[in-house]
């Protein structure tokens, strides 16, 4: 009996030595945070990941793994297929850290191939320029102007400034504490941005946005999902192409349109003016009252509460006038459906 549960023993340590384990390092490169400017990463099936410090060390982690995960290597085995198949720069070009990851051979067998992913620490004051085809790219505690790209993962914000511009084609945004310019982009994926400021622009094909807590100019769209939130200031613009918009808690200017779902929309602090449009659902818009308004809605028919202090035209299918001697521009067509309007 203790000869088989030592035999079981030794198979076990086998095992452990022959997995590369997810969490460790394959190998850490160190440098001098304040030479570094910019940093330039690429790989071809990993992760990115770059992370401000404000320490002066500065580091790159190369995490390996097989790209088939029914594969098993060791780290004797992943260093001969790197020094066969692939090219790998970790190293200082002027004031621009490069860690790259690429193939050799174009006509590479993927499914023999490894996933190389780059866990990077830099200063804070960093520009990024970083590309991954199969990975995430996550971006935290930066600042400066930062360029991204993933085929098919997901694009992770947290505290970032200066100008963001990302690109997904398949994945998730969750986007949180970033400022100044935000240009994000995914063809597939949904969004989700939260307790950000400054020139906001959100755009996905496929999935739904979620906006919360956000101040500035902001443009979210999507072609086929929804737009929810709340706690917003500044102007906004929110369009879907199919879905619905629901969004409370607003005190900015305002356009939305959807083609097909309903608007419901609640305004804390009317600011310049609401324009919302629909061509196939029913608009529902909550304004507070005591405040001057130039009313302009249409809808197969209308539904207006608490319309103190109003001047003007009133039909079942339009109304044209004023409220408390007019004020914010208040803008509502609903090509198909009802309109409700209520002053709280």
């Amino acid at each position: 009996m203790k000869k088989i549960l030592m035999s079981l023993l030794i198979l076990s340590a086998a095992a452990t030595t022959k997995a590369q384990d997810s969490k460790t390092p394959f190998s850490t490169r160190n440098f001098s945070a304040s030479a570094i400017k910019s940093v330039e990463s690429t790989t071809s099936g990993g992760n990115i990941s770059v992370s401000g410090t404000a320490t002066g060390q500065a580091a790159v982690e190369i995490y390996i793994q097989p790209g088939n995960s029914r594969k098993n290597y060791s780290k004797d085995e992943i260093q001969k297929k790197l020094n066969d198949d692939y090219d790998l720069r970790v190293e200082m070009e002027g004031s621009k850290l490069i860690a790259i990851a690429k193939p050799k051979k174009r006509n590479m067998d993927w499914n023999d191939a490894l996933s190389i992913s780059f866990k990077i620490t830099v200063a804070k004051a960093t520009n990024t320029n970083l590309t991954t085809s199969g990975g995430n790219v996550s971006l935290n505690n930066l600042n400066g102007t930062q360029d991204f790209t993933t085929s098919g993962g997901n694009l992770n914000i947290d505290q970032v400034g200066g100008k963001l511009n990302g690109r997904t084609s398949g994945g998730n945004i969750n986007v949180k504490n970033a400022t100044d310019y935000l240009d994000l982009t995914t063809s597939g994926g949904n969004i989700d941005a939260e307790s950000c400021s400054g020139e906001i622009k959100l755009s996905t094909s496929g999935g739904n946005v979620s906006l919360n807590q956000l101040k500035g100019n902001i443009d979210a769209t999507t072609s086929g999902g929804n737009v929810k939130g709340g706690s917003i200031s500044g102007e906004l613009e929110a369009h879907t192409s199919g879905g619905s918009v629901r969004l409370d808690g607003l005190a900015c200017a305002l356009s939305a349109s959807t083609s097909g779902g309903s608007i419901d929309i609640a305004i804390v602090e009317p600011v310049k003016f609401v324009k919302l449009s629909n061509s196939g659902g029913n608009i529902a818009l909550s304004l507070p009252a005591g405040k001057g308004y130039d009313l302009r809605l249409s809808g197969s028919k209308i539904k207006t509460e608490n319309f103190a202090n109003f001047k003007g035209d009133i039909e079942e299918d339009e109304i044209d006038g004023t409220i408390n001697g007019g004020g914010v521009a208040v803008t509502v067509r609903a090509s198909s459906g009802r309109v409700s309007v209520t002053m709280k």
